[in-house]
Formats: C-alpha cells, sequence, structure tokens
C-alpha cells in the first residue's frame, strides 16, 4: 500500500508541474564524530558562517594550522572553523585521530572544533564532502578538494558559499572580508 502511495504521489507531482528536484540538502543537516568520539549535531552551527578545511599533519600547507587558530582567535565571534583529517593527498595524514589531535595541539596550539579522519574524495568521499562538492547538492559549489587545506564557507542559513584552493590563506583578505561581511 505505501509503494502505491509512494508511486501516485510521484505520477501526481510531475502531472502537475511538481516534477523539479527538490532543493539541496542543507549543510546543518549533518552529524559527525569529533576527533575525540563525541558525536556532534550540525544544527548547533546555525546562525553562524562555517569554515570547512581538510587537513593534514604532514604536508606543505600544514603551517596553516597557525592561520586557522589565528582565524578562530581574531574572528570565531564570526565564524567557526571546522578541521576534518584526511589522508586522501599523498598519504600526509598518516596517523590516528588520538595522534592527530597530539599534533595539533602541541605543535599550533589548536583550539578550533576537529573532527575524526574521513575521506573527501574518491569512493569512499565522506556524504559531508560529497554534499560540498557537488552542485546538485549544495547549489554553488562544484569543486571538490584537489590538496589538502581546501576550505569551504558556509553561510548562516549552511548554504555554501565558496570553495577556496590549498594556496589560500585562512588570514587572506578574501577570506577574511567574507567572513566579516
Amino acid at each position: 500500500m505505501k509503494m502505491l502511495f509512494v508511486m501516485f504521489f510521484g505520477l501526481m507531482a510531475s502531472w502537475f508541474g511538481g516534477s523539479e528536484v527538490p532543493p539541496a540538502k542543507s549543510f546543518h543537516d549533518f552529524k559527525m564524530k569529533s576527533i575525540d568520539g563525541q558525536e556532534i549535531d550540525f544544527k548547533k552551527y546555525k546562525g553562524k558562517k562555517v569554515l570547512v578545511v581538510n587537513v593534514a599533519s604532514e604536508c606543505g600547507f600544514t603551517k596553516q594550522y597557525a592561520d586557522l587558530q589565528q582565524l578562530h582567535e581574531k574572528h570565531g565571534d564570526k565564524v567557526v572553523i571546522l578541521g576534518f583529517p584526511a589522508n586522501n593527498f599523498g598519504g600526509q595524514e598518516p596517523g590516528t585521530n588520538a595522534e592527530i589531535k597530539q599534533f595539533c595541539s602541541s605543535k599550533f596550539g589548536v583550539k578550533f572544533q576537529m573532527f575524526e579522519k574521513i575521506s573527501v574524495k574518491g569512493d569512499d568521499m565522506h556524504p559531508l564532502y560529497q554534499f560540498l562538492s557537488t552542485k546538485d547538492q549544495n547549489g554553488t559549489v562544484s569543486e571538490a578538494p584537489s590538496w589538502n587545506f581546501c576550505k569551504y564557507l558556509i553561510n548562516e542559513k549552511g548554504e555554501v558559499v565558496k570553495f577556496f584552493g590549498s594556496r589560500v590563506n585562512p588570514m587572506s583578505d578574501e577570506l577574511v572580508n567574507l567572513i566579516k561581511g
């Protein structure tokens, strides 16, 4: 009976012009585990800008951890920084979650929110990164990370605003002005 209802509703929607694709899922619909294993509901970020960054400990861009921490300290009232360790590029994040946390804390004094290690590209790409890098899902951006320390800026409504490549420093005028604006 349920299947008949679904088929009937789909048929009625197509007859009456309701065949357009539903709006993209919001960033706020995700739940993920922190680097400590605690589940974090992204609904808590509603009303805040968010900068999502895929990070790695053994990369030429690893020094951006310091810039991300500086951004967190200077503009944490305007943006939440979320770090997602990933080992997709050159095997530059081989550590465990505990090792990554220790490295970030001891080397860079990282206080912004870090998450468990995930995949940000390929067949095992995490659903969050599928959303972030697929225009059909997020409505704006169609760029996937090409290396470590790529960044996605999310607005207060959970919409992807812009993608920044690895070479864009977190403290760059371009990024800071978007955060402050």
